[in-house]
């Protein structure tokens, strides 16, 4: 009865079974056997005529996406997005469906041809595949010819690789004016990191003046600078909870808090010389229980919880190894964990200086000198209300080996020439801590001076504590105030006067030494208000707060390197704000004006005009 229907029919049947078949939607033509049946049914084909309605697609899946772009639900790159992944899928039925065909004409043949074998000549058969069996079919080979196209990624043309899906790349720019501005009345600053870094400092033995001066920081010449700084990241997603993150970035040297370079910058030659880049960031990370356990190593962001960076500078990277955990104990309330091991410095292998050893008459070499950090966080976060959110932490850092040690007595005639305490001396510092002398002398002769390194005065196991309270009130618009308290648990006063070399008061009487003026505790209050984070066109946020950071409340080289142009022994105020100017470029602008607190006379304005653009 098949064969003996008009074609049209019969062509609209099969359409009509192959999509039902494939789970597709089928071309409309319900209206079209529905006039060619009017016309039998009238006797004769009516005249062609031409229709005025706008063609449709063939798919009703496009039909309902354009209808969707229509009425703006849907824009126009989603939409097209969507008829892609259609045509994609529509393509992938379509081979199914022809490769279903062929396999089921072979498998008729060779059942014949072995029937037709065992049979007497002259018979007949009439092939028939059950419709069960041509789904089974259909949808066997559509699964191979979806795995097959997801594997070589034909379906898609232009899409990339399933490896490549799995990686992400990132990366943020910033330009910015920078004004540096002293007063009058600042005194000389010496800088300890120019001579640890650099040749030992000769110095007199007390018999003589000393007949060098020290290098210094400049604290009374204004200074303009045009700076930038560029990062590219990238994160790959390995294997089930596993990742691997990379960073570069700029920078004018290996500085651990900044990735700032000037342009036209002395240190890299001027004359638009290239500038370097730095291995900023490479981790390996496992995360499990939904993130509520992670576990780091390498060269990552701080793992502790740090809103202001009155302790760690926000960009501070970390070396080591840290576990992170975390837990909703109840609706509204989840504690925190972190913990970690961090080498701060890692004596060469070799151990680089020799010194001699009198009692085997033969140079021996200096033990080595290896610095850590451990730490340990515990804090929670808490929903007090349906629009305040109050997250609050305390923290414990123990430093270890940081501290100077004055040397076994050894003679020094020369730059080269070594003692057993000169790898205690800090490789990076910025300002502010109270520094000891780290050689024992030989006398050899009266007037003979000496060439000296630095070590810091002090132990340092500062306790941390942390609070924030978020209103989201008038929610995009946020009230955030927060504040962290450090104190120096280790800070031994007297012991530190006893060696110190700097952090001296004035002298309360003429002739009578100064006293010790270092101190162990700073703190750091904050407010801010717009949105917290800065996305699109018209975000803002402003904030003001108010630092101040006693000489040895921490290491000076882990903080800030704005305020105050970096370091510690520093108080002040800070404002600032930012607009959203695009969709993830903004502009910022902050002032921040620090004094010392102790030794030298000392106090610097900071005006920062950024440029900033992610991707």
């Amino acid at each position: 009865m098949f064969e003996t229907l008009p074609n049209a029919r019969r062509c609209a049947l099969l359409i009509a079974a192959s999509v039902a078949a494939l789970g597709c939607a089928a071309p409309a033509f319900g209206q079209a056997t529905g006039q060619a049946a009017a016309s039998e049914s009238r006797g004769g084909a009516s005249k062609p005529r031409l229709s005025d309605a706008k063609p449709t697609s063939p798919n009703a899946t496009i039909n309902l996406v354009h209808l969707l772009v229509k009425q703006g639900v849907l824009t126009e790159e989603q939409a097209a997005g969507l008829i892609k992944q259609a045509d994609d899928e529509a393509y992938i039925a379509r081979q199914a469906a022809k490769n279903a065909s062929t396999r089921a004409e072979e498998a008729a043949k060779a059942a014949n041809a072995a029937a037709a074998a065992t049979e007497p000549n002259g018979t007949r058969h009439v092939t028939y595949v059950p419709e069960v069996v041509k789904r089974q079919l259909r949808e066997d080979i559509k699964r191979e010819v979806m795995a097959k196209a997801e594997q070589e990624n034909w379906a898609s043309p232009g899409k990339y690789p399933e490896w490549a899906q799995r990686i992400r790349f990132y990366g943020d720019i910033r330009l910015r004016h920078e004004g540096d501005y002293f007063p009058s009345g600042n005194g000389p600053l010496q800088s300890y990191n120019a001579i640890n870094t650099g040749s030992p400092f000769l110095e007199g033995n007390g018999t003589v003046p000393n007949p060098y001066f020290p290098p210094t920081y400049n604290t009374s010449q204004n200074r303009d600078r045009f700076r930038f700084r560029a990062r590219l990241g990238m994160d790959a997603d390995i294997y089930e909870g596993f990742t691997a993150g990379l960073r570069i970035a700029t920078g004018e040297s290996g500085s651990p808090v900044s990735t700032n370079q000037s342009l036209g910058a002395s240190s890299n030659g001027g004359n638009f010389s290239k500038y370097s880049l730095w291995l900023d960031r490479a981790y390996l990370k496992y995360q499990a229980w939904d993130d509520g356990l992670v576990l780091s190593g390498g060269r990552f962001d701080n793992p502790f919880w740090s809103p202001t960076d009155l302790v760690w500078y926000k960009d501070l990277g970390f070396d080591g190894f840290a576990v992170q955990a975390k837990y909703r104990v109840a609706d509204g309330f989840k504690p925190f964990a972190v913990a970690g091991a961090f080498p701060i410095y890692n004596t060469d292998l070799n151990a680089g200086l020799n010194t001699f050893d009198p009692s085997i008459s033969a140079p021996i070499k200096l033990r080595s000198a290896n610095k850590w950090l451990f730490g340990g966080q515990l804090g929670f976060g808490a929903k007090v209300a349906d629009d305040a959110n109050l997250r609050v932490a305390v923290a414990y850092y123990d430093f270890e080996n940081v501290q100077g040690r004055l040397s076994s007595v050894c003679q020094v005639v020369g730059t080269a020439d070594s003692c057993d305490t000169d790898m205690l001396r800090p490789s990076f510092a910025q300002k502010g801590n109270t520094y000891m002398g780290l050689r024992s002398f030989q006398v050899i002769s009266t007037g003979w001076a000496d060439y000296q390194y630095y070590g810091l005065a002090s132990q340092f196991r500062p306790v941390v504590a942390t609070g924030q309270v978020d209103l989201a009130t008038f929610h995009p618009v946020h009230v955030v105030l927060d504040g962290e308290y450090i104190w120096n648990s280790a800070f031994n006063r007297s012991a530190v006067a006893a060696v110190a070399v700097n952090n001296f008061g004035s002298s309360p009487a003429a002739g009578a030494p100064a006293p010790y003026v270092g101190g162990s505790t700073g703190w750091l209050a904050r407010l801010t208000v717009g949105y917290n984070e800065i996305k699109k066109l018209g975000d803002w946020n402003v904030h003001a707060g108010y630092k101040y950071l006693q000489s040895d409340a921490t290491i000076d080289a882990f903080v800030d390197s704005d305020f105050g142009l970096g370091g510690t022994n520093l108080k002040g105020y800070f404002i600032g704000g930012n607009v959203g100017i695009s969709d993830n470029v903004w502009a910022s602008l902050r002032w921040m004006s620090a004094n010392s607190i102790a030794g030298v006379p000392y106090a610097v304005d900071v005006v920062q005009v950024d440029l900033n653009a992610r991707f």
